[in-house]
């Protein structure tokens, strides 16, 4: 439906009078805004509700317009010279009701646009979880130069399993503030652990202030209108009067501290999530030469886990990534972008799995990375639901989303694809699964996993619980330094003969398999053994040659025996330092010494001799496998 736009002075007064007489219809009341007039406030989206009965002979559904600064809505009103101001909230008692009424509810909402954005002149920040509802849903009130990861706040946590709602002196987990509460009061871990007996996952090193236990039997969940509202008043009292220290501001220390991998490795390792040094130099190094990386291998062997990791720690929360499981039926874009509403005009319909937002986001923060994990990529047909991403990942052009030229409610008509937003798929392959077409392997650096013999060994015989918890935001206050590695343009190619020698002998032997690469997958090459060498991770040019290779060249090998026998022994020569001792390693098992002398890329030289043993075993031969 358009916004009437035939709705004159007069006829808003009319509409005025008529809730004078009859009163505001319950649900109807606004919840942040009132039009002021006389003395008297007033609903703006019932206003204009009312109006339209006398230009177009019926009241406007509220549901079928928008609300809010910069909406049709409010540009009308303003225009007639009505006053439109921010609602001055007296009692918190009702919004906290609303939130628990949320918070408890079994359908799950994770909506928070109809709280108010300020109370007592403090910022006003409601949570209930990214994806699906949190354990611990929130509600913080924040001065200016603070944030819910990196200071101090007045908060309340629901603790939906044990039904105790702590209002507390929060601090935040991310990082430790640079203030301090100076009070002497016992931690929410000591409250719900040392007298309710319960496990505290979160939040249990801020200090409690109040708590109650919540029945969801009774009526307002047995909490008394004026305690709450006198609680809250005086820790908002308390935390104005705190000194906020004045030194370095957030974004000058974030550019002050190093990105290091080594950290990021030492953190999952105290997870109890064991990576190698390599795997790990490897991924970091791909995100930043490209931000588009496709983890394949093995079922269960850490690719999901790698990613989630990483994003974990090197992001402010959990609104900068996404992990979201691809669907089998995907076969459009649809359950990434959304779609316009072609019920109502100038309506566009987001994916309830937020990655959409998390790119709007991505759009407006351009100093925080954002990570859209989409696991089990290929489930689906990549090229159907993805393609729109592949196609901008070249040209640097918009994403078309409606034909408006206008915000649809909150929507833009297109969307490029931020530089801050890092892609990675994880891949299964398995019957149920599609192969990748080399248009998605040729704009992905490819990095499969594999389970060494000794590797489990060592996860069965000091098995330990994973607790990524503990990974959150621990390298966040390194993210723009790995930010300005992955923006810098101007990286200089190493000045190796070596290197620009093999990526030529490498390119004619693919070429005779129909496999050879393009300028793009050679200056990604180029830029990938650039930004191993500025991670400081001490590589001879034939280790990143190596890894080149097997990441960038060997995804896109595939086919029958009678095309590729003689391509893979080629492939495996170039991968000696003397190609007349291929016989010691081909046809038998590609079971090898890494550290062979005579080997100059191990990696590859493995990889290329399990693809040649499938070749013999089934007649065909590809990079993934099952």
């Amino acid at each position: 439906m358009r916004f009437p736009q035939n709705i004159t002075k007069e006829h808003i007064l009319k509409a005025l009078k008529r809730i004078d007489s009859e009163g505001i219809p319950s649900g109807a009341k606004s919840k942040q805004y009132d039009l002021q007039y006389e003395n008297k406030s007033y609903p703006p989206k019932l206003v204009i509700s009312y109006a339209n009965v006398y230009p177009n002979e019926s009241e406007l559904d509220r549901d079928s317009f928008e609300g809010g600064e910069g909406t049709a809505c409010f540009k009308l009103l303003r225009k007639h010279g009505f006053v439109i101001e921010p609602k001055n909230i007296s009692e918190f008692y009702p919004i906290l009701l609303e939130f628990l009424e949320q918070a408890t509810s079994s359908i799950v909402n994770l909506k928070v646009s109809s709280y108010p954005r300020i109370y007592k002149d403090l910022k006003l920040k409601v949570s209930f979880g990214q994806g699906g509802l949190a354990r611990i849903p929130w509600v913080a009130f924040l001065r200016d130069s603070q944030s819910v990861s990196n200071g101090i706040y007045p908060v309340y946590l629901y603790f939906s399993e044990y039904r105790i709602l702590v209002l507390a002196y929060g601090i935040s987990e991310t990082n430790v503030p640079e203030v301090t509460w100076n009070i002497n009061a016992k931690t929410v871990f000591d409250l719900i652990e040392g007298e309710y007996f319960k496990e505290v996952k979160r939040y249990g090193n801020s200090l409690v202030y109040k708590y109650y236990d919540i029945d969801l039997e009774e009526e307002n969940f047995g909490l008394k209108k004026k305690s709450i509202n006198k609680d809250i008043d005086d820790i908002i009292d308390l935390y104005k009067k705190v000194e906020l220290n004045k030194s370095m501001g957030k974004t000058e220390r974030l550019k002050k501290t190093t990105f290091n991998y080594k950290d990021f490795r030492t953190a999952a390792d105290l997870a109890n999530l064991k990576f190698s040094e390599q795997l790990v130099i490897r991924y970091c190094s791909s995100l930043c030469t490209k931000p588009f990386v496709i983890l394949t291998g093995l079922s269960g062997s850490g690719k999901t886990k790698l990613a989630q990791a990483f994003a974990m720690w090197i992001c402010e929360d959990e609104a900068q990534y996404c992990i979201l499981p691809v669907g089998a039926d995907w076969t459009n874009r649809e359950p990434l972008l959304g779609f316009p509403n072609a019920l109502r005009l100038e309506e566009y319909v987001k994916p309830d799995n937020k990655v959409l937002d998390l790119i709007l986001d991505a759009i407006k923060n351009s100093d925080k990375p954002y990570f859209l994990i989409l696991d089990e990529m290929n489930l689906s047909h990549v090229e159907r639901y993805f393609a729109d991403f592949l196609s901008v990942m070249e040209t640097k052009k918009a994403i078309r989303l409606h034909s408006g030229k206008n915000i649809w409610n909150g929507i833009p008509h297109e969307i490029t694809l931020p530089q801050n937003l890092f892609i990675v798929g994880t891949v299964n392959i398995d019957e149920t699964t599609y192969m990748f077409s080399p248009k998605v392997l040729d704009r992905a650096n490819v990095i499969e996993f594999r389970v060494k013999s000794e590797e489990m060994e060592a996860y069965l015989k000091n098995y330990k619980t994973l607790t990524l918890n503990s990974l959150e935001g621990k390298g966040s206050n390194t993210a723009l330094q790995f930010l300005g590695l992955a923006y810098k343009e101007e990286i200089i190619p190493i000045a190796s003969r070596q290197l620009n020698d093999t990526l030529n002998i490498f390119f004619k032997e693919l070429k005779k398999a129909g496999a050879e690469f393009g300028y793009r997958s050679a200056s990604e090459i180029l830029r990938f053994a650039s930004i191993v060498n500025e991670t400081k991770a001490g590589w001879s040019i034939n280790e990143i040659i190596d890894v080149a290779i097997l990441q960038k060249l060997l995804p896109k090998v595939h086919g029958s025996r009678r095309k590729l026998e003689p391509i893979l022994k080629t492939l495996a020569e170039l991968c000696l330092k003397d190609t007349k001792d291929i016989g010691e390693f081909i046809p038998i098992k590609p079971e090898i010494d890494l550290s062979d002398p005579r080997i100059n890329h191990p990696l590859s030289l493995e990889k290329i001799l399990r693809m040649y043993e499938s070749l013999l075993s089934n007649g065909f031969a590809s990079y993934a496998e099952a």
